[in-house]
């Protein structure tokens, strides 16, 4: 059964950090493309963050420069350390697999992703 579990989330002031965990069991997701998603309520589901299984990632704009993505393919845990938060990064963030190498910025389109967790909330004050 493959599964993905994120955790992480909370309450933090504008200004403040916090690190989200995306556990893979029942795969080893080192050879995925994975990313990083947002929604906030009434809004769409939007692509954060990006890393393809050799570590490169692509990062939408409005996070570039205060988030990273990483990954530890020996604990088989996708990261994502986000930095200098504001009110407008609050939402459920969920990390997903790929089905595939999405081309170019099609890596923020969720419809290339086959496998999802089931989100974690944060909220920025």
């Amino acid at each position: 059964h493959v599964q993905l579990v994120e955790s992480g989330g909370g309450s933090v002031q504008a200004g403040g950090s916090l690190r989200l965990s995306c556990a893979a069991s029942g795969y080893s997701y080192s050879s995925y493309c994975m990313g990083w998603f947002r929604q906030a309520p009434g809004k769409e589901r939007e692509g954060v963050a990006f890393i393809d299984s050799l570590g490169s990632t692509s990062y939408a704009d409005s996070v570039k420069g205060r988030f990273t993505a990483s990954k530890d393919n020996a604990k088989n845990t996708l990261y994502l350390q986000m930095n200098s938060l504001k009110p407008e990064d609050t939402g459920t963030y969920y990390c997903a697999a790929a089905g595939g190498r999405p081309r170019g910025d099609r890596w923020s389109n969720p419809y290339e992703y086959k496998i999802w967790g089931q989100g974690t909330q944060v909220t920025v004050s």
